[in-house]
């Protein structure tokens, strides 16, 4: 006969799923942010992370959580300046697959159960092997990898909540179809998405809470995004739902669980922090806490003291930390991006009390290179790292090369040239040559039906065009569509809307934390003819001056046509601005399609000038 205390226990797994939410969400009012207990002062070690609670001496359990984040569909290793990390080369879906099995079997030896877990971001701003079947590849590697439960990042989103609704459950492409002929059947793990609320419902629109035992001892696993993800993604794919405080969130579900005697918690949250550089630390270590900052930092402060664990992301940094929360300390990690880096968490639980007795974290390097047996690693004549066959994990090669084998007919064809490396690194006014090149060819898809001046997102463009990189045998200088896909690979539609000189203004000040409830400085890229100076002294609303298009003083009456992508067009990353435009047109294709169109116009593409924009101070 089964015991009862069991038998209430797998009653408890399934309502970690939303019906759990329908039966005490109402009952359960959220804890404000501000009535947590203050936090003692603290100042986070370095690496490795080792936190041991103090609690009596008695039979403990031990795990494992193995964790990554913004994966970003990353399933080639990366090249370029991102091939290593802090000079190691890393990355690829079938090298994380082959370290997750290694650190498994490791701690399978001393005895610890592992559980692998993500923070988010692991689809979206995809390169064309995954964001040409929807994030397909994505999720069926992810299963095949092994991961149990991720939280849902702002990323997960690009396609609307439908769409994320769909990779989650399975079920064919709503207008593409089963594109690889054997079917989608979802994913296997959970994603957890507790402050992504429904605003009909009010709930969950998939479960915000998990529940996984350890040698019979629950843990449970609370999931978010960031409160921000409403500016930083499309609105029209998620203007259904809305996203509620993180730690009020994660606070309100962590005393559910506790609730029903779950102590032990992780937190998966996408948001994060990053370590600075110091004279004393110059290069921060993949597992180091130095100087460390950001968002993450006041969340733990205010949340419950069961969370120990806390896996963040969103930043693309890594660290291990130990950070105060409302009464007590957690441990805080993060593993950089596009699976270069596994965090290693070992951990014991107190039987008696079911909380977490201790616990240590470590980023473990996803190394794919040939070691050249004097410290550094083998490579080509071009300068390109060689990749080692011997830690490839044929199970993950073969469902990536798979979509690997169906996309390179697309993805190798070569689409222009460019002179030389176009890089999205800002200089102090916050224009990049690539941003440049980029509103250009928005511009250029655009004249033809009257546009003047064209505005890109910083964050859309997402990396670098890389001359000497070779995906598919193309010589030096010359781009694939592949590379082109990856540099600006959302498929947003190009949009060309009309604005007073004065709103054109009020977009331009809107770049600037204060001006219009912008809560983040993004620096718009801009198309050749139009210039500004902004001073960072001034105050908001008055930073920017001297604007002109073709050396012509830009007239607050007069009618202009501005280009964007359909992203800023309806709001994107906090400029409500340039949802104000007028005549909305929209040009054929994506904006792909117009950077595609500008590297095979003629002759090769040169670096922008990064010189349209002047910083007074």
């Amino acid at each position: 006969m089964d015991h009862p205390r069991r038998r209430g226990w797998a009653v408890l797994r399934h309502l970690a799923a939303p019906a759990l939410a329908v039966a005490v969400v109402a009952t359960l009012p959220m804890t404000r942010a501000g009535q947590a207990q203050a936090a003692p002062e603290f100042t986070p070690g370095l690496a490795p992370v080792s936190v041991n609670y103090g609690l009596p001496s008695g039979q403990t359990v031990k795990g494992q959580f193995l964790s990554y984040n913004d994966f970003h569909g990353a399933i080639d290793p990366p090249s370029g300046s991102s091939a290593a990390v802090n000079g190691v080369p890393a990355g690829g879906v079938e090298y994380l697959a082959t370290y997750l099995k290694k650190l498994r079997a490791e701690a399978k030896g001393e005895g610890r159960q592992t559980l692998t877990v993500g923070a988010g971001d692991l689809i979206g701003a995809t390169p064309l092997v995954s964001a040409a079947f929807h994030d397909e590849p994505t999720i069926e590697l992810m299963n095949e990898v092994g991961l149990q439960i991720s939280s849902v990042g702002n990323h997960e989103f690009d396609e609307g909540v439908a769409e994320l609704i769909r990779l989650q459950r399975g079920g064919c492409h709503p207008t593409d179809g089963c594109q690889d002929g054997d079917g989608f059947g979802g994913a296997k793990f959970t994603y957890l998405a507790a402050n992504t609320i429904n605003k009909k419902t009010g709930l969950p629109i998939l479960p915000p809470i998990d529940i996984r035992f350890v040698n019979g001892v629950p843990v449970g696993f609370v999931g978010l995004t960031l409160e921000g993800t409403a500016g930083i993604v499309n609105p029209a794919g998620i203007k259904d739902v809305r996203f509620a405080n993180e730690v009020e969130t994660a606070n309100k579900w962590s005393n559910i669980l506790k609730l029903f005697g779950v102590k032990a918690q992780v937190l998966l949250v996408h948001q994060g922090g990053q370590q600075n550089v110091s004279d004393t630390v110059p290069v921060p270590g993949v597992s180091d806490c130095n100087n460390f900052s950001g968002p993450i930092i006041d969340i733990v402060k205010g949340l419950n003291p069961e969370f120990g664990v806390v896996v963040s992301g969103h930043t693309h940094r890594f660290y291990s930390c130990t950070l105060p929360n409302s009464k007590g300390t957690s441990v805080v990690t993060s593993a950089g991006t596009v699976g270069q880096l596994i965090t290693d968490i070992d951990y014991s639980i107190d039987r008696r009390t079911g909380k977490f007795a201790q616990i240590t974290a470590k980023n473990v390097v996803v190394e794919n290179g040939v070691p050249d047996g004097n410290g550094g690693w083998l490579k080509d004549a071009s300068g390109v790292f060689l990749k080692n066959p011997a830690t490839v994990d044929a199970k993950a090669k073969k469902v990536a090369d798979k979509y690997r084998t169906a996309v390179a007919p697309i993805a190798n064809k070569v689409v222009g040239s460019i002179t030389g490396d176009i890089v999205r690194t800002t200089a102090a006014n916050g224009e990049s040559p690539l941003g440049d090149v980029i509103a250009d060819a928005q511009l250029a898809y655009t004249s033809a039906g009257g546009a003047q001046i064209a505005f890109m997102n910083p964050g859309g463009i997402r990396a670098d065009f890389d001359a000497e990189f070779s995906a598919g045998g193309e010589p030096t200088g010359q781009v694939t569509y592949g590379e082109a896909f990856t540099v600006q690979p959302f498929n947003n539609l190009v949009v060309t809307q009309s604005f007073t000189g004065a709103q054109i203004k009020d977009v331009l000040e809107q770049q600037f934390v204060g001006f219009g409830g912008q809560t983040t400085q993004r620096i718009l890229q801009v198309s050749g003819g139009l210039t500004y100076s902004w001073n960072s002294t001034a105050a908001a609303g008055s930073k920017v001056s001297a604007i002109a298009l073709n050396g012509t003083p830009i007239d607050p009456a007069a009618t202009y046509q501005v280009t964007t992508n359909d992203f800023l067009a309806n709001g994107g990353d906090g400029f409500t601005n340039l949802a104000l435009g007028t005549g909305r047109t929209t040009a054929p294709g994506f904006d792909i399609d117009a950077l595609v169109a500008y590297l095979g116009a003629g002759t090769p593409v040169t670096p922008g000038p990064a010189n349209r924009i002047t910083k007074l101070g």
